[in-house]
């Protein structure tokens, strides 16, 4: 449901799985219950409430002795507090997300990768995301996961669009890739990501009925889901386009 931005029904059932695993007495219970709402609320961009939820499914981890599940607890806590702001908090725990992560030889190892180098690119270092994000490609696309696959491509997008100065071509292609996977998996949060994407880079280049088609898109996808943190600083750059 997240994947595909139906948030509301997500949401609903994950606070009753909530309630239900709290109601008892078994940890793994609640770590899943926690993580697959936090993820609702990662996704959507309701940061504060991720933080809130993977803050207390880390400390059941930890009290708990629950290893399984702290690698990808770490991870999206950490890319949550990268996503509001707090990068010296967040960048030590995708690190360690990720190094036990592969100690372990777990199944999330893309998750981990795609989630520390979101990390870098927030911190600007963008070699480091870039080379991040290109394992996580790798490993999807060995792995077969088309979904990892998609975002892992608007993550190298992401990083050209913010090469200095940016790296157009590639990123345009990232872009392009990401969207026509997301497009066939139906993953809208992803579309409207690479939309907006798109739209920036469209606008740097000059290329305004583009950027205003990529970025009304955006906008339209971004109200539709109610994922409003993206919204301010698209609306601003389709307003500046249609100012000119």
């Amino acid at each position: 449901m997240t994947q595909r931005g139906e948030f509301d029904e997500g949401l609903t059932l994950g606070a009753e799985a909530v309630r239900i695993a709290e109601s008892g007495a078994f940890p793994t219970s609640q770590c899943a219950a926690y993580a697959s709402l936090a993820d609702a609320f990662l996704v959507r961009g309701a940061f504060p409430s991720a933080i809130a939820l993977l803050e207390r499914g880390l400390d059941v981890c930890r009290r708990w002795h629950n290893l399984d599940w702290f690698p990808e607890y770490a991870a999206s806590l950490g890319l949550a507090y990268a996503q509001g702001g707090r990068l010296a908090e967040a960048l030590p725990l995708l690190e360690q997300a990720l190094a036990q992560e592969t100690t372990m030889g777990g199944g999330h190892r893309a998750i981990g990768l795609m989630a520390l180098s979101h990390g870098y690119l927030l911190a600007g270092r963008l070699e480091a995301a870039r080379t991040q994000a290109e394992s996580a490609l790798s490993l999807a696309r060995e792995r077969q996961e088309r979904g990892f696959q998609a975002w892992a491509l608007r993550l190298l997008g992401e990083v050209a669009a913010h090469d200095t100065p940016p790296t157009i071509e590639s990123a345009r292609a990232a872009y392009q890739q990401a969207l026509a996977l997301a497009n066939e998996l139906g993953m809208r949060p992803l579309q409207a990501h690479c939309h907006r994407g798109l739209g920036t880079l469209y606008r740097q280049t000059g290329q305004s009925e583009q950027a205003r088609a990529e970025l009304s898109t955006a906008i339209e996808m971004y109200r539709e889901m109610a994922m409003t943190f993206w919204l301010p600083e698209t609306e601003a750059a389709l307003t500046e386009i249609e100012g000119r």
